[in-house]
């Protein structure tokens, strides 16, 4: 008999279809040095697979639904591979066609790919996993232990901090007007990324550097989190974007917030994570008053726990028939949210592959239905990653956005001094 998946993996792994993939990708990109060798990795990754076990699971459909259940024949063969590529715009190639490639079921829902080696002496990693068997945090856990040289760094505190002070049920639900008035209470414009959707996929990246990130947040006169920077970035990167295309809407945007818990181990919990939605502020000009006004809404959201008491009402309504899917229908439109942004912390110390260095971290979330354009971000030691994917038939340059992103950046950092 298999473990059954629970009822947030089922739900993630049921919206697979012919253009939704259900996976996100982690590309690591490794510093100049000697070629990696395709058996070693192979063999590093398979002695440390004991470490994470659901990486030695797949997916066995039953009467009852979905369990994990052990694979005894794992390939590493087809689960550790090689793609040439010379620079990057090749490496971006491989990348889309890796996001539009949907993974095995017949297996472990996971691969790593080695890509490279550039002309430069650079190589890259790129890591999927089922958005099912993993969530952000989860999907951390694995590099750190699956992909990545032994390191002592404990990991980041994500999620909620102090299980024991969680609220009571009553009053999460005394506090759920409010709640949804903030959530779901300020539609957006039409989305112009409420687009028909395919299974193609391009990818492009940005990145910020993590002290100045810090620095940035820190100058505000309410302190700004990393994540209200990199909500400014995207904020104006959509905007100038938009801007040059002739029309400036109201979107928001909706942030995943990780619901573990201190001391758990996200390697077999799960999916545990909900939202808030915020509105981008596409209408101020001014790229650090945007800040301000991103803080104070994760502030107040925050302060309000919206993304726990979201969760236990989406997970009420889950048995409550044409009235639950209703209100999660509205939840998941594109004028209640018109992008999804997310930020997971990654290897806070230098890390390593092969004894090469990985100087750079990126991370790639699945576009959805009516929702064509996704954001996600990861951070080392020294960089916030910022990576763009698209439908490019639905969002066509997506590096404009890449580019944007990085002019955004420069003038917030410019304004803060």
């Amino acid at each position: 008999m298999g473990e059954p998946l629970s009822p947030d993996d089922a739900r993630i792994l049921a919206l697979e279809s012919d253009a939704v993939r259900g996976h996100a990708l982690k590309l690591l990109i490794l510093e100049p040095g000697t070629a990696l060798d395709l058996d070693a990795v192979r063999a590093n990754v398979l002695a440390r697979l004991a470490a994470f076990p659901r990486a030695r699971q797949r997916v066995v459909d039953g009467p009852d639904g979905p369990s994990w259940q052990d694979a005894d024949d794992l390939d590493p063969r087809a689960h550790v591979r090689k793609f040439p590529a010379a620079d990057p715009v090749e490496l971006r190639s491989v990348v889309g066609r890796l996001m539009s490639e949907p993974l095995d079921r017949a297996r472990p829902l996971w691969t790593i790919d080695l890509i490279g080696p550039l002309a430069d002496g650079r190589e890259a990693l790129a890591v999927r996993l089922h958005h099912a068997m993993a969530d952000g945090i989860t999907a951390v856990r694995f590099l750190d232990t699956v992909v990545f040289e032994p390191h002592d760094a404990p990991t980041h505190e994500v999620g909620i901090r102090d299980p024991d002070a969680r609220p009571t049920r009553w009053r999460e639900w005394e506090r759920m007007p409010l709640t949804l008035a903030r959530e779901l209470g300020h539609p957006g414009s039409p989305s112009p990324f409420d687009r028909p959707l395919t299974a193609r996929r391009a990818l492009a990246f940005a990145d910020v550097p993590l002290r100045e990130a810090r620095e940035v947040g820190a100058s505000r006169p309410d302190h700004a989190t990393v994540n209200d920077v990199l909500l400014a970035v995207v904020g104006g990167a959509v905007r100038r974007v938009l801007e040059r295309r002739g029309h400036v809407p109201r979107l928001n945007a909706q942030v995943p917030v990780s619901l573990h818990e201190a001391g758990e181990d996200a390697a077999t919990v799960g999916n545990r994570d909900s939202f808030i939605d915020v509105d981008l502020c596409l209408h101020e000009t001014d790229d650090l008053r945007r800040l301000d006004l991103l803080s104070a809404q994760t502030r107040e959201r925050k302060h309000g726990r919206d993304a726990r008491s979201l969760n236990e009402l989406f997970h009420a309504l889950a048995a409550a028939g044409p009235v639950g899917s209703a209100l999660r229908g509205l939840a998941d439109s594109p004028r209640a949210f018109a992008l999804s942004v997310s930020n997971v912390p990654g290897p806070r110390v230098p890390v390593a592959v092969g004894r090469r260095r990985v100087a750079h971290v990126y991370t790639s979330s699945e576009p959805a239905p009516h929702h064509a354009l996704r954001i996600a971000a990861i951070s080392n030691d020294r960089w916030l990653g910022v990576g763009f994917c698209v439908d490019p038939t639905a969002v066509p340059d997506v590096e404009a956005f890449a580019d944007a992103a990085h002019d955004a950046w420069e003038a917030l950092r410019g304004a803060a001094g």
